[in-house]
């Protein structure tokens, strides 16, 4: 872990900490336990979901992009138009089975330094502000900060009731929640993974970077802000697809050398060890 520092000193009584939540809070993607639960539910068809599941992968190598996240806001308005508040609400257990396992124990224990030194904690994320109250209400956070839906007559609309809480308007969501609480901003603290939430970071007295993408980590460098590092699966990810990669062009090598060797000898011979041996090798390194 890279850290310079990284605990909460004694708080002012005004201040807060505010939390993103993928690859910050919880490891990967909160998205993809609400895609699962969603496709359980008979509302996203099994191809959607296994996009989901491949977007979350890249997500946890790469990290997201402004395209990629405006994309995922129009998907799920449309998915949601004309459903019932109550309908979507049933999902959130399936949604909790998830997604608690992989919060961070270290991140969790952070937050709660926080709030037993006065400060009040929040969870900020682009995600629905459902699923930022639920998580919030689970995990002992005074509150969450995420996007919300237009609701008329007990059904969503498929529009937004506020600001994409991503970028920008994560940063204004939480002047927002300061003005309404009165948060000294100053005093304050923000955790986060990306360079997306350059916004909400320069907002507070108090930046600390989470697993860090490469331009945020650079920034993070450049400016003396704090780096924590967890995830050390993204490593052993690129890793194991570097691997898989492999073992998939040793199959298919060895497929065709075996062709080769059977129309040349008219009959069938056993498995090229080139095959077999790509198969074992290892998806992923013991961690450091």
């Amino acid at each position: 872990m890279e850290q310079a520092g990284g605990e909460p000193v004694a708080a002012d009584s005004r201040a807060a900490a505010f939390f993103d939540l993928d690859r910050t809070l919880v490891q990967g993607s909160s998205g993809l336990h609400f895609a699962r639960a969603a496709y359980e539910a008979g509302l996203i068809s099994r191809g959607r979901l296994l996009r989901d599941a491949w977007e979350n992968l890249r997500f946890r190598l790469h990290g997201t992009t402004d395209e990629r996240a405006d994309a995922v806001v129009a998907r799920i308005g449309e998915m949601i138009t004309d459903r019932s508040v109550r309908e979507l609400r049933r999902l959130t257990p399936r949604v909790l089975v998830g997604v608690l396992p992989r919060v961070y124990p270290q991140m969790l224990e952070l937050a709660w330094q926080h709030q037993d030194a006065g400060r009040r904690i929040y969870i900020c994320t682009a995600a629905s502000q459902e699923i930022a109250e639920m998580l919030a209400h689970v995990l002992d956070f005074d509150g969450g900060v995420g996007t919300r839906s237009e609701i008329v007559n007990g059904a969503y609309t498929g529009r937004l009731a506020g600001p994409f809480t991503y970028r920008d308007g994560k940063a204004q969501a939480i002047r927002e929640l300061a003005a309404a609480e009165d948060i000294d901003l100053d005093a304050s603290y923000a955790y986060s993974d990306a360079e997306s939430d350059l916004p909400m970071l320069t907002t507070v007295g108090h930046p600390v970077v989470v697993n860090p993408d490469a331009e945020l980590a650079r920034i993070a460098r450049e400016r003396g802000w704090e780096i924590l590092r967890l995830d050390r699966l993204r490593g052993r990810l690129r890793l194991g697809v570097l691997l898989a990669a492999v073992a998939a062009l040793g199959s298919a090598g060895g497929a065709i050398f075996n062709s080769r060797r059977v129309r040349s000898a008219g009959g069938p011979r056993r498995r090229s060890p080139v095959r077999d041996g790509a198969q074992r090798l290892p998806l992923s390194l013991p961690r450091r």
